[in-house]
């Protein structure tokens, strides 16, 4: 079978890679690129562990075919920390017992950053429909969207 050559940023450096044909993203970024941040779950779309951002919107990446996604931008929860310092989301997560066992913790983290980005100031409703897709079994949701709106209020209140 032929490969494909493919060429994306991925939190902001840019990548090369040869793909077989009919290979997903998340196969790609965790077998091929070595970027293991991305989560296997149900590798069927419905669980939203495997959530990027590919070019700031939310996308399964079990679900993308790693050769659509030339020219485009994708980010990981890798690529979410500056160094050794966490993103908002990242440390508040953490500091609220936000994520426990991690199933579900890299896909609610994009689904959030992607809300974030594009509404500053949520409302509850507007997170809970945010990680709508995102499946977790551990916190019952609520301290999942506490965090995230903890978060917002965080980075509001940064002067850049």
């Amino acid at each position: 079978m032929a490969k494909t050559p493919v060429q994306f940023t991925l939190n902001d450096k840019e990548t090369a890679v040869f793909v077989d044909g009919g290979a997903n993203l998340l196969d790609v970024l965790r077998r091929v690129v070595g970027d293991l941040s991305p989560k296997y779950g149900c590798g069927q779309g419905t669980c939203g562990t495997c959530t990027v951002l590919i070019d700031g919107e939310p996308r399964l990446s079990c679900l993308t075919l790693a050769e659509t996604v030339s020219d485009q931008s994708i980010e990981t929860t890798g690529g979410l920390a500056d160094g050794p310092d966490l993103h908002p989301l990242q440390r508040v997560f953490m500091e609220q017992f936000a994520a426990q066992c991690g199933y579900c913790t890299p896909g609610m983290l994009m689904a959030a950053k992607a809300l974030l980005a594009r509404n500053p100031n949520p409302q509850r409703e507007d997170v809970i429909e945010a990680i709508s897709g995102n499946i977790c079994r551990c916190t019952g949701y609520e301290p999942i969207i506490d965090a995230i709106l903890d978060a917002a209020g965080e980075m509001r209140g940064r002067v850049s």
